[in-house]
Order: structure tokens, then sequence, then C-alpha cells
């Protein structure tokens, strides 16, 4: 009876990977997350050896970026974001801003199209939350001042990001790019609007039903 061992074989690797790679960097006194990225490139298609399924690693990555942005969510509430919104909210938008300017120009003078020099300024502009999160855990920095400001600075960039990866679809086609086979148009953009507006009726609703 013939039987797919892909999936096992992915997640056996991928850990096991892992393992050793954290393994040997905290021996050099590393964050365990450089061992984790090399066992990424060790399992990888462009070294030598075993190399995992990448449509399945994919799909495995989504769901690990779920569970960690939820570990996120655990260690983190609106009220601590409101408690150092003076600082946070602006700082990270003005920093957005002047990183994704800085990183766009550069792409421009490299001779990148507009649109595709926007897209890696965004990429640019925003910082790993749970690489910087395990990072400040393992300085215990995290019920400090200086780490709820970290923290709320994160998760104000994570917020950003979602306005922009919702309305960066609708945009493609006038920053340049091609879009195959879905047909969007401008009318989209306002479809995105609509979204965003409908999730920030949603987020005051829950807001008012925990303060009442």
């Amino acid at each position: 009876m013939p039987h797919d061992v892909a999936l096992i074989s992915t997640i056996a690797a991928g850990l096991g990977f892992s393992l050793l790679g954290g393994f040997i960097a905290v021996r050099l006194h590393l964050s365990p997350i450089v061992g984790y990225l090399l066992a990424g490139v060790v399992v990888g298609p462009f070294t030598p050896g075993f190399v995992a399924d990448l449509h399945l690693a994919e799909q495995l990555a989504e769901i690990g970026v779920i569970l960690l942005m939820f570990g996120v969510g655990l260690h983190f509430s609106l009220n601590d974001l409101l408690a150092v919104r003076r600082i946070a909210v602006p700082g990270a938008i003005v920093q957005i801003i002047a990183a994704t300017l800085l990183g766009g120009a550069v792409a421009y003078l490299w001779g990148w199209p507009p649109g595709a020099a926007l897209v890696l300024g965004l990429a640019l502009s925003v910082a790993s939350t749970v690489v910087l999160l395990r990072a400040m855990e393992e300085r215990d920095a995290l019920a400090s001042p200086e780490g709820h400001i970290a923290v709320g600075w994160l998760v104000v960039e994570d917020l950003v990001m979602v306005i922009v990866l919702v309305l960066l679809p609708a945009l493609a086609v006038p920053l340049g790019g091609v879009v195959h086979d879905i047909g969007l148009d401008s009318h989209d953009i306002g479809l995105s609007i609509t979204d965003l507006a409908t999730v920030a009726e949603a987020s005051a609703l829950v807001q008012c039903v925990e303060r009442c």
C-alpha cells in the first residue's frame, strides 16, 4: 500500500535540523533563531543534501506565523498599547515612512520600477515582532517600560502592515504591476477600504463591550 511521507519527512527534517541548529547557536552564545534560520538553509533547495518539500514547507510556515502572532497577542493587550501610544504610535508611523522612502529611493536608483521600489521600502520599514520579542525575553526586558514601548511600537507596525497588505493587491495595477486572471481594478480599492472599515467597526464594538 503506497504512502506519501512528504509531510512526515518535511516536519521531521525541519524539527531535527532546527534542534541541531538551535543547540549549536546556543553553544556559540547566539540566539537560537540564528540556528533555526541556518536549518532552513540546510534543508532548502540551494544547498546539497536533503531538500524539503517546498510546497508543504510554505504551508507549514503559514501555520507557524499564525501561532507566533498568537503568542505575541498573549504577551500584549490593548491597554498596554494605549499606555505607550504617545511614543509608539507616532514613532512607528514616522519610522515606517522614513524607512519606506529611503529604501524605495535606493531601489529606484538601482533602476527598479516605482511600484517595486515602494514594496521593497515597505518590506524594509518593519521589524520582525517575533524575533525581537524572543530577544527581549532572553534579556528579561519585556516587563520593563522600554519593553512595553518596544512591543507597542512593533504592534503598531504590524497593524500598519495589515492595512498595506489589504490595499496592495488593489493598488498593484496603478503601481505598474501585472495581475493575472484576477481582474483587479480601481473599484477594488473601494472594496478594500470597506473591508478595513468593517474591521475597524468590529474592533470598536469589541472595545465597547469590554469597557461596558
